[in-house]
């Protein structure tokens, strides 16, 4: 008898680059777009399934995304990398941790976490006793995490010279903050359903895809359905998403994308 999967979406937190778009300062035609695709906080996603809520990066503006999208919960949180634009929000866990008996598991590799710790130093130090501070706890950042029932898998990924960590869940896969993908990550992207990327700007960047580049890679990876995110304000919805291939979209802050968790 063949296994039923668990139904699961991706909920886009935030489609934007480190600076946000609107960029401050700035008067461009995507800065002042009327296209509420446009304005992108600072880049995120929440996966759901059953009644569970992982999250991936918690960025400057993950209070503001979660009140929009009315997260109410959390049960988990994977970092892909140390940068500000998905550690800041770290403090804006405080209220959702107090909900549970067991403090929020964060997954982070070894430099995330020192980086974790010094910033947020009143959260993991043992002498503070502070009773309302998060309660969260730093795990290692294994390949293979099991959680709720679906396996996250670490996919290495490199952000210039520095090694970034992108996810793979279910038949979906989250590729941020990224240049290249290393020749031994490939297998890890196999018959996926959704993948979602890197797609900076339409120019080359030395630590970012931009969206010719990306379009190479879902060429190669093959995937039923892309997504680019992680954009920046040379990005106009409306002008770009047309010339891309139909398997390829856009992502914008709120988007919703279903896919296949695992069997149940």
């Amino acid at each position: 008898m063949n296994a039923t999967m668990m139904n699961a979406t991706i909920l886009m937190l935030g489609s934007g680059t480190s600076m946000g778009v609107p960029t401050l300062g700035c008067k461009c035609r995507v800065c002042t777009s009327s296209d509420p695709r446009d304005n992108r906080t600072r880049p995120s996603i929440a996966i759901l399934y059953g009644e569970r809520c992982v999250l991936i990066d918690s960025g400057p503006d993950f209070r503001q995304q979660a009140l929009r999208e009315g997260i109410d919960h959390l049960d988990a949180v994977f970092y892909t990398h140390p940068h500000a634009d998905h550690i800041l929000g770290l403090d804006d866990l405080r209220p959702l941790s107090f909900q549970g008996k067991e403090k929020i598991p964060l997954h982070a590799d070894a430099a995330t976490a020192a980086v974790l710790e010094r910033m947020f130093e009143y959260t993991f130090s043992d002498s503070n006793k502070y009773p309302f501070k998060a309660r969260v706890s730093l795990q290692p950042l294994a390949d293979v995490t099991h959680l709720f029932g679906i396996d996250f898998l670490r996919v290495p990924l490199l952000h210039g010279e520095l090694q970034t960590a992108g996810f793979r869940f279910g038949s979906a896969a989250y590729l941020t903050d990224m240049s290249d993908i290393p020749e031994s990550s490939f297998p890890l992207l196999e018959n996926l359903d959704v993948l979602i990327l890197d797609a900076l700007r339409l120019t080359p960047h030395p630590s970012h895809s931009h969206v010719e580049q990306s379009l190479k890679f879902v060429e190669r990876i093959r995937p039923k359905q892309a997504y680019f995110t992680h954009m920046s304000h040379e990005i106009l919805h409306a002008e770009v998403e047309p010339t891309l291939p139909p398997s390829v979209r856009l992502a914008y802050d709120g988007l919703r994308i279903p896919f296949a968790g695992a069997p149940c």
